[in-house]
């Protein structure tokens, strides 16, 4: 099979990484695969290491979240321009099914008389994005991969819900379940620096920890996106609010299990609609207990840890106190349970199991379709 697959970003975030695993896995299988991306971001490189063709759509870039009227107004004008780019693009490569890694691109895909596979990592709020990237759906050979129900859910406004499947992320683990270090404890906030993903909310809390446990020191993992202006505004202010508290600011790290290993808790305080976030099966495998605001499709991933979503970032910071301060045993605990979860959900060979069937099912429908009506 050859596939086009069109992402939004070609600088590193969650659905990228995704991506970056999930090629490999298509190799296996004997797949050919060329990537559009737009910008001149690193996963250029990465994704050429890798063995895959790589060509650029011109798409952004655009600030992430709620669109400005600038934005909208130039992706409306360039958009003809990009449909064109991507029917080039499945015609020389003859393609024969374009999978989707994000909204923005999905109306290039209009027209196009080939299998869609839209992957939805992220949910999608009512507006005029939700219906640019629906009504592109309408498309009779669209199918729909959610990252949980929370984001499915949407789309089956667009697409027969036969045809949207939830597939949660997987993850891989460490090479080995390392020994946390001995010293004070230590609590981490790991994601991309955006307002949605809650490192204020995190400064706010970890200042009550601090408080009860002048000890206790925190890490700061992520960056914001570098074309996002709003985001590297919102980056310099959690710099900012962070002084005084003995945190530690890492920047974008590849190795997420390097920093997971120096943890003794996560917390995600994820104020927006978030989906599922990638950060806690990755904690999971790692064996780090996770506290998480009861966002979107958190709830979902989070349902076999009882007791470990936080209403409020009081709530939050008096979760991790009580964890750090009660017996070690709990503690261990709680780390055999985050690890069981992987085993039993998130690892990787399950995710991609499940996404390269779900193309292939798609790609065969619109096969047996084509018989139907010849």
């Amino acid at each position: 099979m050859r596939l086009l697959i069109l992402d939004q970003f070609s600088d590193p975030g969650g659905a990228q990484q995704a991506l970056m695993e999930l090629l490999p896995a298509m190799r296996e299988r004997g797949w050919e695969a060329v990537v559009g991306m737009p910008g001149d971001g690193p996963l250029f490189k990465q994704i050429g290491a890798l063995g895959f063709e790589t060509a650029t759509v011109d798409c952004g870039p655009y600030r992430s979240g709620r669109k400005s009227l600038m934005d909208t107004l130039r992706f409306l004008s360039g958009a003809p321009r990009l449909t064109r780019q991507v029917r080039l693009l499945a015609k020389q490569i003859q393609a024969d099914l374009v999978y989707v890694n994000g909204p923005r691109l999905l109306p290039a895909v209009v027209g196009l008389r080939l299998p869609v596979v839209f992957h939805s990592h992220s949910y999608i709020g009512a507006g005029l994005s939700r219906w640019m990237a629906g009504e592109a759906l309408l498309h009779p050979d669209a199918s729909v991969i959610a990252a949980c129900r929370f984001v499915a859910e949407p789309w089956t406004k667009f697409v027969p819900r036969e045809r949207v499947k939830v597939i949660y992320n997987g993850v891989a683990g460490p090479a080995r379940t390392a020994e946390r270090p001995s010293g004070p404890p230590r609590i981490g906030c790991i994601g991309r620096i955006a307002p949605e993903k809650g490192q204020r909310e995190f400064l706010r809390a970890a200042a009550i920890v601090h408080r009860a446990l002048p000890g206790c020191r925190f890490v700061v993992c992520g960056a914001p996106l570098f074309s996002d202006p709003r985001a590297q505004r919102y980056a310099a202010q959690v710099r900012t609010e962070a002084t005084g508290l003995p945190v530690e600011f890492t920047g974008w790290v590849a190795d997420i299990h390097a920093v997971l290993s120096r943890l003794d808790l996560l917390l995600v305080p994820s104020t927006g609609p978030e989906a599922t976030t990638r950060v806690i099966p990755e904690a999971y495998a790692a064996g780090v207990p996770v506290i998480a605001f009861p966002s979107g499709g958190i709830p979902e991933v989070a349902a076999g840890l009882p007791g470990m979503l936080a209403d409020s970032m009081e709530h939050m910071a008096a979760l991790a106190i009580e964890i750090l301060t009660g017996p070690e045993e709990r503690l261990a605990r709680l780390s055999e349970a985050a690890r069981e979860q992987w085993r039993a959900r998130f690892t990787l060979e399950r995710y991609h199991q499940e996404v390269l069937a779900t193309i292939e099912w798609a790609a065969r429908g619109s096969a047996a379709r084509e018989l139907t009506n010849a």
